[in-house]
């Protein structure tokens, strides 16, 4: 049965069934940040950011994000929140590295790269759905597991949280998009042993039930728990009505991320061997450390109203009208700078070979600039035991100019920690022009930092919304 067939059953036999809103989101900034885990200090692997502006090395609980942010690169206008991820590399034979890019998800319009982003509803209406206080976060999965976690029962929920589909052509209703995240016979727990033809699209489920009290904990995780329940291998848990344990009695929306890699350019680099050369950025070839972060950041009551109001099955943007909507381009144009002076993609460059006077193309030749390393000490731990922090790193440690304002311009008395910083700024509220570092961004379209690079590095375009100091 496919997943649209599913999605038609469930209305047919519940026509007062909750639903879901499904949304795209650009990308933001991708750097060695996060604020979850990490705050005040560079991370040690990369991550791929979406959402608001307000996005920074330091986020504390009382931020208000929806204040601190200029604009969003969330479909929904009132979504300040922050959903970050690892990110996929792929390894040369040669033992570099150079990032998989990002694509379009199906119906989600033109973003540039970022994710698709669920908030699910239980199929019942019955069964009250609480959105998320001011806040709130939280984070699914570990980076440092390279097997399944020990003792999880593999019927339950949480062992459905982490998947990847391996698209075997790129059409919305062809089979290898037809089942549910993480059921069928394309997705798998690890990252695809096989070369996929259309890509690979990558699976995040969150907990969806809270303890109604903490909008954090020390882990970032024992505040929420996974629902209860046996789940069906053929449906998976997007449309699961199950229950939440007594610890956690509160049914919170169920978060779930969608990235799209295009993985399509290395396919024909697929070494001899045939072992899998895919790693995400924490050295994890396995995809078992695969995780996510969120900050919730959604204006006032306007995700509770969501909740309460748009029912649309296949939850698209139009149907909950009550929210507004950020165009594409207006997405794609709220960018950060990275505030880690590091190059964390490797660049892909075709060469086009022409016959003059009819220029007509002869051939072309395909050259990456790789990483000589995964940025960070990330080296690839393949398991099964948990990966472990290599001692005495020397990767890039601090900050470009510290973190950005977090706290309203009235504010007296800022709440950030200080963030140690190469070149302290003489004066905070008239710094002189910046100049760019080699690798760092200096130009794409949306982007506002700095244009200039320092000598003897000229900012050369990548392409429309990308442009670096090299």
């Amino acid at each position: 049965m496919s997943w649209k067939s599913l999605l038609s059953l469930v209305v047919l036999a519940a026509p007062q069934a909750q639903a879901l809103i499904r949304f795209p989101c650009s990308q933001l900034v991708t750097e060695r940040t996060d604020p979850l885990v990490m705050p005040g200090i560079v991370s040690p692997h990369v991550h791929q950011v979406i959402g608001g502006d307000a996005f920074n090395i330091t986020m504390p609980l009382e931020n208000d994000l929806p204040k601190l942010s200029s604009c969003t690169t969330c479909k929904f206008k009132a979504d300040k929140s922050n959903y970050w991820t690892a990110v996929l590399y792929f390894k040369h034979p040669n033992g570099t590295f150079i990032r998989v890019p990002q694509k379009a998800n199906h119906l989600v319009g033109n973003p540039n790269g970022g994710m698709t982003i669920y908030y699910i509803q239980p199929p019942n209406r019955n069964t009250k759905v609480t959105s998320f206080p001011k806040g709130f976060r939280m984070l699914a999965g570990d980076p440092f597991l390279r097997q399944r976690k020990p003792g999880l029962d593999l019927n339950s929920p949480e062992a459905y949280f982490s998947s990847f589909r391996c698209w075997q052509t790129s059409g919305f209703t062809d089979p290898s998009n037809s089942s549910p995240p993480g059921a069928g016979n394309y997705d798998t727990v690890t990252l695809p042993p096989k070369p996929c033809p259309a890509g690979i699209r990558s699976h995040i489920f969150f907990p969806s039930c809270w303890d109604g009290k903490n909008v954090d904990s020390p882990d970032h995780k024992s505040h929420v728990a996974y629902m209860q329940g046996r789940v069906d291998k053929n449906s998976g848990i997007i449309l699961m009505d199950g229950t939440c344990p007594s610890t956690h009695p509160v049914r919170i929306p169920m978060l779930f991320y969608e990235t799209a890699w295009d993985t399509t350019p290395f396919n024909n680099m697929w070494p001899s061997d045939g072992s899998q050369p895919f790693v995400l950025s924490m050295g994890d070839p396995t995809g078992y450390g695969h995780h996510g972060d969120y900050v919730f950041g959604w204006e006032g009551d306007s995700l509770q109203r969501a909740m309460d109001s748009c029912y649309d099955t296949f939850g698209a943007p139009e149907s909950c009208t009550l929210l507004a909507q950020v165009s594409d381009n207006d997405m794609n144009q709220c960018r950060k700078a990275s505030v880690v002076d590091e190059r964390v993609e490797g660049q892909c460059r075709t060469f086009l070979f022409f016959h003059s006077p009819r220029k007509q193309v002869l051939h072309a030749n395909t050259h990456f600039l790789d990483l000589p390393a995964l940025p960070g000490c990330n080296p690839i731990q393949s398991g099964p035991n948990p990966a472990t922090v290599v001692p005495n790193c020397n990767a890039i440690s601090t900050t470009i100019n510290g973190p950005s304002q977090t706290q309203p311009p009235t504010s007296p008395t800022p709440t950030q920690p200080p963030v140690s910083s190469p070149t302290p700024t003489p004066n905070p509220t008239q710094p002189p022009a910046p100049q760019q570092t080699h690798w760092g961004q200096c130009g794409g379209q949306g982007y506002s930092g700095p244009t200039v690079c320092e000598a003897p590095f000229t900012c050369q375009a990548q392409n429309q919304w990308y442009s670096q100091c090299l």
